[in-house]
């Protein structure tokens, strides 16, 4: 079944990366270049209503629609005998979508969502785009490897058919920062001196128990060695540090941040999990870091960190052996080192990518205008 779209000079363009905000930001950052280059283009996001994908994406201003998840059980059991049924009725709902809104193309990121996306796009003849973030790729984009030539990945190295490393559709704000014009002003924002190294941690949106435990334990040494912290614990996790005595260096703890250039500007290094959003961002502002990989998922954390890792422009640490004592012996060395702090951010600035989110938008544009040059 085929579905020829209605002539017009519009764009349209179906975006799935659902569920996760690692899938849901570098589709959003797309739809936005999308929209730069292409005004008129009419971008449709694909999602469930599983994970936060009715938070995130109706947030950035694009209409969501909704099919059901069909999330593949790791092991045999009940669910697995439902799975067939449950994704011949996902593609049923996401063919229904491109239909309805007449789609010229459909750009995956990986996700629940996207193997019925993809499904739904090859049965109708639109072109596919893929794009996968992570050095290892999920189950979808491997099978949607398969669907089409237009591949592309974050990093050169990555095992998927058709690959081409372009890097992750990053945010405008972050890709064009300017950290030393804005560093003043952002350590003002929180509450940090504008003199002194700053040592920014994350554990991710959600916050990493162990990194809070880590880095709140060696509040003390961080405060002898004259070294400030912007610790973002996360919205559901707390630290408990001692005030900050007369001339102390700040140690400023907060749950979230909104803007994260503020951050980055505010930072000279980074002590973060090595989730493919987080060494991609870095990586475009020049911020060297140290990584803890999340120790799950085969590894997948360890591998998006070992390209920059290499490159010299930041360290790796397992999340077992991370604690204070790490901190004072390895880490604060480097933080007290103005020296060695700028080489490593102008490694770490060769390991990113500040435009693959145009990259993009060009091949799905193009993907477009192709399509419509064949039509008869």
């Amino acid at each position: 079944m085929q579905i020829r779209p209605a002539q017009t000079s519009r764009p349209r363009v179906v975006v799935v990366g659902g569920h996760s905000a690692g899938h849901i930001e570098p589709t959003m950052n797309l739809a936005d270049a999308l929209r730069r280059l292409e005004p008129s283009a009419e971008i449709t996001a694909l999602g469930t209503v599983r994970g936060l994908d009715t938070t995130l994406i109706p947030a950035r201003g694009y209409p969501l629609e909704l099919i059901p998840p069909v999330p593949l059980p790791r092991r045999p059991n009940r669910a697995l005998l439902r799975t067939p049924g449950r994704l011949r009725d996902s593609v049923r709902a996401a063919g229904a979508v491109l239909d309805r809104v007449r789609a010229e193309v459909v750009v995956g990121f990986g996700g629940y969502v996207a193997v019925s996306a993809y499904l739904a796009a090859r049965e109708r003849g639109l072109p596919i785009v893929v794009h996968e973030a992570n050095a290892r790729p999920g189950v979808a984009n491997r099978l949607a490897a398969r669907m089409t030539t237009l591949v592309f990945t974050a990093a050169p190295g990555v095992r998927l058919a058709h690959a081409t490393a372009i890097g992750i559709p990053l945010r405008p704000a972050i890709t064009g920062l300017d950290r030393p014009a804005l560093r003043d002003a952002a350590r003002r924002r929180f509450g940090l001196r504008t003199d002194g190294p700053v040592l920014m941690v994350t554990g991710g949106s959600q916050g990493a128990v162990t990194i809070n435990a880590a880095v709140s334990g060696a509040a003390a040494a961080f405060r002898a060695s004259g070294v400030q912290v912007l610790h973002i614990t996360g919205p559901r996790h707390g630290v408990e540090v001692p005030g900050n005595g007369p001339g102390d260096p700040p140690y400023v703890v907060i749950p979230y941040v909104d803007e994260m250039q503020y951050a980055y500007a505010a930072a000279d290094f980074v002590l973060c999990r090595s989730g493919a959003m987080t060494c991609a961002e870095l990586a475009a502002v020049g911020l060297p870091a140290a990584y803890i990989p999340l120790p799950v998922r085969g590894g997948e954390q360890r591998l998006n960190a070992e390209p920059v890792v290499a490159a010299g422009g930041a360290l790796l640490v397992d999340d077992a052996g991370f604690d204070p004592a790490w901190i004072e012996t390895t880490l604060i060395p480097v933080l007290t080192d103005p020296g060695r702090i700028a080489a490593m951010s102008a490694r770490a600035s060769t390991a990113g990518a500040a435009d693959a989110d145009v990259v993009l938008a060009r091949h799905v544009l193009t993907a477009v205008a192709e399509r419509r040059a064949a039509a008869p």
